[in-house]
């Protein structure tokens, strides 16, 4: 049975302790079913290559099988995936790079219900972004369609795709550096109007950070990322942004809307270093992530209020 969130209920936030602070102990576990719940993790970077610092490429096709069995036992409404499934060998043969691609959208199409993708920097070394798109599936959405939107149990998402040279040209066979990102004026188009659109609470996703990390000498977000947090905050019915790319979490709430990057999955041996989440969402505007192995749980609560007109 599905369960549709009342808008209003879910967007009028009552004047409570909850407000005072962005994080909630996860031992606070809520008790009622949440309205919807989603599985989520990130840069499995998954290549059949020996490893290369703090990255074991080969173990991720092990580690995406123990969440995606997890998310099967629970249920949840859909999973996403949020950019650098696969990775490439030194030095990069393509057929290789299709291969490991294959091998590893494999292991994520045992999850038994509606499956999504962010597309990450890496999913484009050494292939262009249609092979990309053609060998992976996201559930309902044309093979073309790089960013896109839809709606589950009375949410709206978006997931966007930043994977763009500054004259619009698409990423893909190593033709670009990935600092260089940005979203070009049409997906910026179509952001404003599919936030018009919708009349649903609305989360984002996408692989790429929309703000500045902090770490000296290396650039993780979108170089227009001003802009789109603009246009995500005039919209007023943005709650939440879902993000990979880092590899270490973070957090961050800006203007109202909470940012949140999910720590890698390919990172360090051993399935105790796997990382991945479950994000549930409650009708009293309260959204638990629940972290599995090296993944933090946190506790968000929405006080963004909007008038219904």
């Amino acid at each position: 049975m599905k369960y549709a969130i009342n808008r209003r209920t879910f967007l009028r936030l009552s004047a409570t302790t909850l407000s005072a602070v962005p994080f909630l102990s996860f031992s606070n576990i809520i008790s009622e079913k949440p309205l919807l719940q989603f599985g989520m993790m990130t840069d499995s970077h998954y290549a059949d290559c020996p490893s290369r610092g703090i990255r074991f490429f080969q173990e991720s096709k092990a580690k995406m099988k123990e969440c995606v069995d997890l998310m099967n036992q629970r249920k949840v409404d859909f999973m996403i995936h949020l950019g650098d499934l696969k990775d490439e060998s030194k030095p990069a043969i393509e057929s290789e790079t299709l291969q490991y691609l294959k091998d590893i959208e494999s292991v994520y199409a045992a999850f038994s219900g509606p499956r999504f993708h962010a597309i990450g920097n890496h999913d484009l070394d050494s292939i262009s972004k249609k092979q990309f798109l053609d060998h992976i599936e996201n559930t309902g959405i044309p093979k073309d369609k790089s960013y896109y939107s839809f709606d589950q149990n009375g949410c709206h998402f978006v997931v966007l795709d930043a994977n763009y040279l500054k004259d619009g040209t698409d990423h893909g066979n190593n033709n670009f550096h990935w600092e260089d990102t940005q979203l070009p004026p049409e997906e910026l188009q179509w952001l404003k109007e599919d936030l018009n659109k919708t009349t649903f609470p609305t989360f984002v996703f996408l692989h790429h950070t929309l703000y500045d990390v902090g770490e000296k000498g290396k650039k993780y977000h979108v170089t227009d990322a001003d802009q789109i947090r603009n246009i995500l905050e005039k919209s007023g019915k943005v709650m939440a942004v879902f993000q990979g790319h880092y590899h270490r979490e973070q957090y961050q709430k800006i203007n109202g809307i909470h940012y949140y990057v999910l720590k890698a999955m390919v990172d360090y041996s051993g399935k105790e270093n796997n990382s991945y989440a479950i994000v549930k969402l409650y009708k009293n505007g309260v959204l638990e992530i629940e972290g599995f192995r090296r993944a933090i749980s946190k506790s968000l609560h929405f006080n963004l209020i909007k008038n219904e007109n």
